[in-house]
């Protein structure tokens, strides 16, 4: 299993073809989609946000170890104690939903 969340969701930024770039600001990486941020990764891969469509913002912060995002409506961060399957799971379903969203 994967130490922090940065990782996995490299490697399905790369399955849909986005490459995540630096935030000069954090050092946080941020992934763009049609030239809107839809998700960002912190530097040490400790937690991830993602844009989400409204009702599944609603309902992925009722799950564990997510938060409403300082970054807006919509936004979720997931800072799991543990990054194991479930979390990864849940990063990965929440960054490819944000990733999809991000054209609409």
């Amino acid at each position: 299993m994967s130490a922090s969340l940065a990782e996995p969701l490299t490697a399905t930024a790369a399955g849909l073809g986005v490459a995540g770039k630096p935030d000069p600001g954090s050092g946080a990486i941020d992934y763009v989609r049609a030239d809107r941020l839809f998700a960002a990764v912190d530097v040490d891969g400790a937690s991830a946000s993602f844009r989400l469509a409204p009702a599944v913002a609603e309902a992925a912060i009722r799950t564990p170890d997510t938060s409403p995002s300082d970054r807006g409506r919509g936004w979720v961060t997931l800072r799991p104690r543990v990054v194991d399957g479930h979390a990864v799971d849940r990063a990965v379903a929440w960054f490819e939903s944000a990733w999809r969203a991000a054209v609409d």
